[in-house]
């Protein structure tokens, strides 16, 4: 958001109360919105999702294609016009600012594309590859446009943001996010929660899960076995991050042991 808040007119958040998974949670965002997210009050809009039923060893992506449809009606209620430029992306994902500010003064550009977004792990210590192509940029349009997470077209934005995955402060988000999100079926051992393991993994810059890079050739997975190599390079971060170094340590190369965990207050990761 703060990325964003320049360039960007609304943002527009839908919050369950259930996971992908189908455990209950609190509306966190809605709890702080006034504190926090204090800042981008005059352009954020929320939205409640209640969490559909959920049948037991269910596949969680069901529950995750329920909630990304309902985002398309969140859009409509929100006051989106046919014209206008819609983002779509994971909260992990952060398309740059100079690259909307592009989008919004040009023209001529196809009506969807996808954005190419540097893909860091843990940190950005740690940048598995540039091949994150998932969030897009379409002109939107009431009878077509799908709030989809899938490959809609062959255009790429080449080095278009950041995709951070599993960027959190505290080893808890870790253990929720890895008993909740569609993959939950990748933690196929107890001990794989412990946070002593997790916190010696994030520190190595290996996968959580033990399991072997998802690639389409041999070549590609070859070259991906084993930890990630690591960045040292502080260029081409999001600005906000580099002007609040002290706040975002964890986010930063050579930085990573996690902060304690808090005793009762939720933590919340990431960037703002």
């Amino acid at each position: 958001m703060r990325e964003l808040m320049p360039i960007v007119t609304k943002f527009l958040v839908l919050e369950s109360n259930a996971t992908f998974t189908g455990q209950r949670k609190s509306l966190i965002f809605k709890q702080h919105k006034e504190t926090r997210f204090k800042f981008i009050h005059s352009q954020l809009l929320h939205f409640f999702l209640p969490s559909r039923p959920f049948i037991p060893n269910e596949d969680p992506f069901i529950n995750e294609c329920y909630q990304r449809d309902a985002m398309i009606g969140a859009l409509i209620l929100a006051g989106i016009e046919d014209g206008d430029l819609l983002i779509t992306a994971d909260v992990d994902e952060i398309p740059s600012a100079h690259t909307i500010n592009l989008l919004q003064n040009c023209d001529g550009y196809p009506p969807i594309m996808h954005l190419q977004l540097r893909n860091y792990l843990y940190s950005f210590e740690f940048l598995v590859d540039n091949n994150s192509w998932r969030s897009n940029v379409e002109i939107f349009y009431k009878n077509s446009t799908k709030y989809e997470h899938i490959r809609k077209t062959d255009y790429l934005l080449a080095d278009a943001g950041w995709h951070c995955s599993f960027c959190f402060r505290h080893i808890r988000d870790f253990v929720f996010k890895m008993q909740a999100y569609s993959h939950a079926d990748r933690v196929r051992y107890a001990s794989f929660l412990d946070p002593k393991r997790i916190q010696n993994l994030i520190c190595k810059g290996s996968d959580l899960f033990d399991m072997l890079p998802e690639e389409y050739t041999f070549q590609e997975l070859i070259s991906k076995m084993g930890s990630i190599a690591r960045s040292f390079s502080g260029v081409h971060l999001p600005k906000y991050l580099l002007e609040n170094i002290e706040a975002y340590k964890y986010l930063l190369p050579g930085n990573c042991r996690r902060e304690p965990d808090p005793v009762r207050s939720f933590s919340y990761g990431g960037l703002q």
